[in-house]
């Protein structure tokens, strides 16, 4: 993670301290700073979880929350392991080969391997709403690893190592005075998003749409859609604490001068942006889709978009700017997600929409609106050269995590360990897989009002596709309350008569709603 600042760029340094103690308790307290944003960090893993748990089908949840858990364990074994050494450890411009294990590692140190490691667990956890519903949990755990192992570090060795070839860059002596000019990302744009965004989009591609999921076009069919809408919020207002502490951390310090205004400036800059493309979604999908409801989902993806594009230069553009990079965030989301579902690709949780097209148009942006020296401040051959650095690490980025995907996803594809089967991915991931639903609260007999209510919802919710229904009592039940936990959300049904509240699970294959409805509600223990 960068250690500049646009403030650390243009006003002299401090003179280094003059005793002992005094360096002692700027390191610690720099070391205290890392740990705290840390922390906050990885508040996005629940974030994500949450969001990525309400947009898929209630049947996938267990399911998507593991994988998120699993994110987290993965990323700090694999990290520990190999991906810090080849990210930071001695090396060349193109990997590291040294800290194995973090051997011979300072311990004085140790508060940014903490940073950096919650960090690669977020790049990670980007592919598991795109592959949400039919993704074998072996094949999860085998990306996450290699993700966190080695692609997403060797990406960070050249973005944000002082001897990686891209932030390196080249010098140049365009206005008489040798100067160095490479590419630039503050906070992970390109190095966590668009690399996580790539790795997604491939893996989307190369594990194919949910059966059933382009019957009827691009529309999401109903028994598809999303399953909470408070889950998907709540994601969001986590994501947003998350998103502040990953920009305002990416300072790494607090014991210079202007590093208190360049945090300061990185986290407002990335509140504009946010709401700035929260508002800009909306109103878009509004006014091109005029039938279209106030949606929830596109208004929190499209906000999640602008924090994703603000991480490249959220240190070093002025906020008019932020909202200029927020609004047409809100447009590259709804574009990006637009043609994804055109083109046939499924992602049930947005995921190239939000960070592959927020993470390009971030690192593009940088170019145009950084503060003095942009194309719209300047434009002259730096300007120009800092637009094609830009360009080339876009390009590396893509190249790099895009051909590695291919061949990992490729692979597993080949070896059989991608895909759930056709069973499982038709009743969901969570019993098959995990043996654990996310509601379980079963029905074995209702009331004649509540039988009522049931019969409405049967007659007026969409059939799944390639449901069958037989006379078998046992598996027309089983199928029913398949059906409707499908399409109803986890909404609670509620008898008048009865102040006890139902929800319709389908974890017991065997359960059968009673023909003769007795009055009474009973309930089965959680």
């Amino acid at each position: 993670m960068s250690t500049m600042s646009f403030f650390n760029e243009t006003m002299a340094t401090v003179a280094p301290p003059t005793t002992r103690y005094k360096t002692v308790l700027e390191s610690n307290l720099d070391q205290m700073y890392m740990i705290l944003m840390g922390l906050l960090i990885q508040l996005m893993q629940c974030g994500f979880a949450f969001l990525e748990a309400g947009v898929v089908p209630s049947v996938n949840t267990t399911n998507i929350v593991m994988k998120n858990a699993l994110d987290a364990c993965i990323a700090g074994v694999a990290y520990w392991l190999v991906g810090f050494a080849f990210a930071f450890g001695p090396g060349n411009n193109f990997i590291g080969w040294t800290y194995f294990a973090l051997a011979y590692h300072p311990d004085n140190e140790l508060a940014h391997v903490f940073l950096e490691l919650v960090i690669a667990a977020t790049c990670s956890t980007i592919v598991s709403g795109s592959v949400a519903g039919r993704c074998k949990m072996i094949a999860y755990i085998i990306y996450s690893f290699v993700i966190t192992g080695f692609i997403y570090p060797i990406v960070t060795r050249w973005v944000w190592n002082p001897d990686g070839w891209l932030i390196s860059g080249q010098m140049y002596n365009i206005t008489g005075v040798p100067e160095i000019i490479g590419f630039y990302d503050f906070s992970g744009s390109g190095a966590v998003h668009l690399c996580g965004g790539t790795s997604a989009l491939v893996s989307a591609v190369i594990l194919g749409a949910r059966i059933g999921r382009f019957d009827n076009g691009h529309e999401l069919p109903p028994h598809m859609k999303g399953h909470n809408v408070p889950y998907v919020g709540y994601g969001a207002m986590i994501l947003l604490i998350g998103f502040m502490a990953f920009n305002g951390g990416s300072v790494m310090s607090v014991s210079k001068e202007g590093d208190g205004a360049a945090m300061s400036l990185s986290i407002v800059n990335t509140m504009i942006s946010a709401g700035c493309a929260g508002y800009t979604s909306l109103f878009v999908r509004k006014i091109i889709f005029p039938n279209h409801k106030w949606s929830v989902f596109n208004t929190v993806n499209g906000a999640v978009c602008g924090m994703v594009a603000i991480c490249a230069s959220c240190n070093c553009v002025r906020p008019w700017a932020a909202l200029v990079i927020g609004v047409i965030s809100g447009c590259c989301f709804n574009v990006t997600a637009w043609l994804v579902a055109k083109s046939k690709i499924d992602d049930p949780a947005d995921s190239v929409g939000i960070h592959f097209s927020g993470g390009i148009w971030g690192l593009i942006a940088y170019a145009f609106l950084k503060y003095e020296t942009g194309i719209l401040y300047a434009w002259d051959r730096r300007s120009g050269m800092l637009l094609a650095w830009q360009l080339a690490g876009i390009a590396a980025i893509i190249l790099w995590t895009g051909g590695l995907s291919i061949i990992l996803f490729g692979g597993l594809k080949y070896s059989g360990l991608f895909r759930v089967s056709p069973e499982v991915e038709k009743t969901g991931s969570d019993l098959p897989e995990h043996d654990e639903a996310a509601y379980q609260v079963d029905i074995t007999c209702l009331s004649h009002d509540l039988q009522m209510k049931l019969n409405y919802i049967f007659e007026n919710v969409s059939v799944p596709p390639k449901m069958s229904y037989t006379k078998d009592g046992k598996e027309a039940a089983y199928d029913a309350e398949l059906k409707v936990m499908n399409n109803l959300q986890p909404t609670f049904v509620s008898s008048p008569d009865h102040e006890s509240n139902l929800t319709l699970s389908y974890n017991r294959p065997q359960a059968q709603v009673n023909a003769g409805f007795t009055e009474g509600v009973e309930r089965t223990p959680l």
